[in-house]
């Protein structure tokens, strides 16, 4: 397993890590605890390191397997999870206040929700669940985010940027407001992120967590539920990448499209 740096956070974390959503057993089906509790074991076998997940898959349930294996384990594991919208909008909508979105008390209180269920005393990298730039500079969720940093609640802080919206962060990170952490779509067809996100987050030291490596990624989490799952996609964490001359062909498959509009 090859590992990178996650921007300024400083974590070395394995560039194939855990997306843990379909554990959850919500929004997808097929999934067995004995099994998923398997993959996750096998996955830290395999040197991976970080496993993202969120306390609204499975309503906890997926973050509840993920500090079973915390406890059962002996090796470092970074555990990233994320805050759902209070108002359940998946994506954040232009002109919703942030106050319906993330509130303070919303924030801590889905902070301690996780904190229980994972059975930690510190996340690693928290994460709102979905994302706007018109936030930026509003409301009192950032009050909320220093002041779990500040009781050693968690360590790092960064956004789950809407689907197909990569520049739905750039004001963030330029005012350097969250410096931490982005995650956000990027694969063969969704290359937008290139644009100007991924180099915003070069220029910034920002960590991003994706799916598709680049050179300002620093972990990729396709979703994983079984060993086989595990075992395939830890193949090409070996930090080689696909060749030049293939990125480039690939790059004739970019799809500009959103389903949300």
């Amino acid at each position: 397993m090859n590992y990178r740096i996650l921007g300024k956070t400083g974590l070395t974390v394995s560039e194939v890590g855990f997306g843990a959503w379909g554990i959850g057993k919500s929004g997808w089906i097929g999934a067995s605890d004995d099994e998923s509790v398997k993959a996750l074991h096998r996955s830290i076998d395999l040197g991976l390191n970080f496993i993202d997940t969120a306390l609204g898959y499975g309503d906890g349930h997926s973050e509840r397997l993920v500090g079973r294996l915390s406890k059962e384990r002996s090796e470092t594991i970074y555990v990233a999870t994320k805050i759902p919208p209070k108002n359940g909008q998946w994506p954040a909508q232009s002109g919703v206040s942030v106050a319906e979105t993330f509130p303070a008390e919303h924030v801590i209180a889905c902070t301690e929700e996780s904190l229980k269920n994972f059975g930690l005393e510190t996340i690693d990298v928290q994460q709102f669940h979905v994302w706007s730039d018109e936030w930026v500079n509003h409301g009192d969720w950032l009050d909320a985010i220093q002041k779990l940093k500040q009781q050693g609640k968690l360590k790092y802080f960064g956004v789950s940027i809407n689907d197909f919206q990569p520049e739905n962060a750039i004001k963030l990170i330029e005012t350097g407001v969250v410096d931490d952490t982005v995650q956000v779509i990027y694969n063969i067809f969704e290359q937008s992120p290139e644009d100007q996100l991924l180099p915003a987050c070069e220029r910034h030291q920002v960590g991003v967590i994706v799916r598709v490596a680049y050179s300002a990624v620093s972990t990729v989490i396709p979703g994983m539920r079984s060993v086989r799952n595990v075992e395939r996609n830890c193949q090409v964490g070996d930090g080689r990448g696909l060749p030049r001359e293939q990125v480039e062909k690939l790059k004739a498959h970019r799809w500009v499209r959103n389903f949300y509009e």
